[in-house]
């Protein structure tokens, strides 16, 4: 089995490009964005086309519901379990999405340390303050402190349960990870794009959610779902949440989603260009076919 990971800024056609390849190269496709795993998001998250869905299989789309907590630890097994499954059918597999960190974890040699932790512990942490909570990380790991805010509650209270779980530092488990691909045949692609062309495109991609319904989405999503939910964190929902809950102004609205949009497309290729070794830029998909067909040669 062969893994080809299509990572990428938004706005850049990367489920076509993977439908595209996988037609050619008898591949699956997994999902790799941290939003398209919810079954209620659909508009503003850009799921794939329908008619990919059905031509190729797809897995680990739509299969969370919003009041579910789902982490990259939970992506971690899924797509583990989901490349076991296709290796054992000798598929080929396609996993495409720009949620980095969630692919990183999952391809990755990530210990997240969750077994064992005990609730009770959780429950005590939850109890104090979150100086309290910074005070207690700094003694005990002050390397993980430096990299956490004092009012990051959550990062905080994980890497203490962490230490009080396993009687070593954060820090100290990270050090012993070598943080590379655990996966051999396993190659990186991102699209090519000048950036300013691509800041146009993801403006257009907003314009067209709107005209496809996103704001009648998000109403309804507003209006039956708690918004403090995470899944409501996503670009495009977490702004008109803002604005129904203050009546604020539609087009400003608006250009807020798409000034999010630039600022986190600029945020995905800094996090690219650092965390990704071994990357190919492609400009269409026959570069990838291509690249495949060099590989069978070999």
């Amino acid at each position: 089995m062969k893994i080809f990971v299509i990572l990428g800024p938004t706005a850049t056609n990367k489920s076509a490009t993977a439908y595209q390849l996988a037609k050619k190269i008898d591949a699956e496709i997994i999902n790799g964005d941290a939003f398209q795993i919810y079954r209620e998001l659909n508009i503003g998250v850009a799921k794939p086309d329908a008619s990919y869905l059905i031509d190729v299989p797809h897995h680990l789309y739509s299969f969370v519901s919003i009041t579910e907590e789902y982490s990259p630890y939970q992506y971690q097994k899924d797509l583990r379990n989901c490349l076991a499954d296709l290796a054992k059918r000798n598929k080929n597999a396609i996993i495409v999405g720009g949620s980095l960190n969630y692919i990183r974890s999952g391809l990755y040699d990530y210990d997240f340390q969750d077994d064992g932790i005990n609730q009770e512990l959780v429950n005590i942490l939850e109890s104090l303050s979150n100086e309290e909570l910074f005070d207690k990380l700094k003694e005990i790991d002050p390397l993980e402190a430096k990299k956490i805010h004092v009012n990051n509650r959550k990062r905080l209270i994980r890497a203490l349960t962490i230490y009080y779980s396993s009687g070593l530092p954060k820090s100290s488990l990270l050090a012993k990870q070598k943080h590379q691909p655990i996966y051999s045949s396993i190659y990186f692609f991102a699209p090519l794009f000048e950036r300013e062309k691509l800041y146009e495109r993801s403006n257009k991609r907003v314009d067209k959610m709107i005209e496809d319904g996103l704001v009648e989405e998000a109403k309804y999503l507003y209006q039956n779902y708690p918004s403090s939910l995470r899944a409501f964190q996503a670009i495009g929902y977490k702004e008109f949440f803002a604005m129904f809950s203050s009546q604020g102004d539609m087009q400003l609205t608006i250009n807020l989603i798409k000034q999010h949009t630039r600022n986190y497309i600029k945020r995905q290729y800094t996090y690219l260009n650092h965390q990704f070794a071994d990357l190919h830029f492609y400009q269409s998909v026959e570069d990838i076919y291509n690249f495949y067909l060099g590989l069978k040669d070999e």
